[in-house]
């Protein structure tokens, strides 16, 4: 299979090397460093199980996807409409198209950029860019995949190449339990610098996590989106199983870069506002975060 990764950071060098590992022929589209480092030395892997380095080609440029049959677009949530516009024209007519990104929203708005349908994938990972052309897995790697044509065809290959991956004909409640997931520890993350391990152990953070996840849930009750009833159990969980890792928005901070915040907790608050359901620690951790962002 021909596969194409738009956004090759963490979450999309990781399951690229994945997929090229298994046989597959994988272009990552990234940043000039990546695109460097990758051409010249492969990609790397750094996990519990040692380093490895798979031959892949890279490129900055959204002819990259060309002659895909599978499209991985995992760029921040602020890029989605700009890295559909770099795409569109070169997409193959068959190609599927999957959405590996944080937020509810991102497939949709894909697909309204590309005028196509856009498969919604859940994400549940622990990575991080040990450096240009390297990435670090510190845990999981599931993906839930939103129903389509080709989901269950997709999902086995995942499978096969060592990714669990299962198929839901609801993924908006997936993608809102992941959203969940991520206002509860990503602010919190970015602002102290802090993984989840030792946020979960810090005084009042597992009563602030509790009130983040009650607003959320109650938000997305309001919004006919079902969650699992044990939805905090499996937040705080994450300080276990994800107990040495950083949040996206804690390394986007740490780099100088813009979050997410205003796709996940900002979300939060203003779908909130709109279906009437106060969200003050969702709105005090997204105005926070976004002070950080100004201050640099």
């Amino acid at each position: 299979m021909q596969v194409a990764v738009v956004g090759a950071g963490a979450v999309g060098s990781y399951y690229g090397f994945l997929l090229a590992q298994a046989g597959h022929s994988v272009t990552l589209i990234g940043r000039p460093a990546l695109v460097e480092a990758v051409n010249s030395g492969g990609l790397v892997l750094e996990s519990g199980d040692g380093t490895a380095s798979v031959p892949v080609r890279a490129t900055t440029a959204g002819d990259g996807v060309s002659g895909a049959d599978l499209v991985l677009v995992c760029v921040k949530s602020g890029d989605t409409e700009a890295a559909g516009v770099m795409i569109a024209r070169h997409l193959d007519p068959a190609a599927t198209i999957l959405s590996l990104q944080n937020g509810v929203d991102n497939a949709d708005r894909l697909a309204a950029v590309l005028a196509r349908p856009v498969v919604p994938v859940a994400v549940y990972v622990a990575t991080a860019m040990a450096g240009p052309g390297r990435v670090r897995h510190n845990g999981r790697g599931d993906l839930i995949l939103g129903a389509s044509e080709t989901s269950d065809r997709l999902a086995a290959a995942f499978m096969a190449a060592g990714i669990r991956a299962t198929v839901s004909a609801r993924a908006v409640d997936a993608l809102w339990a992941k959203l969940i997931m991520n206002c509860a520890y990503n602010a919190l993350s970015a602002l102290t610098q802090m993984p989840y391990g030792r946020l979960v152990q810090a005084e009042g953070v597992v009563a602030a996590i509790t009130d983040v996840v009650q607003e959320s849930v109650a938000v997305a009750g309001a919004a006919s989106v079902s969650v699992p009833a044990d939805i905090l159990d499996r937040v705080l969980e994450l300080g276990v199983t994800m107990a040495g890792q950083r949040s996206s928005t804690a390394q986007d901070l740490a780099r100088g870069r813009p979050s997410e915040i205003d796709h996940l907790n900002g979300y939060v608050v203003r779908k909130g506002a709109a279906l009437g359901i106060p969200t003050p620690a969702n709105r005090l951790l997204h105005t926070l975060v976004k002070l950080a962002e100004q201050k640099g």
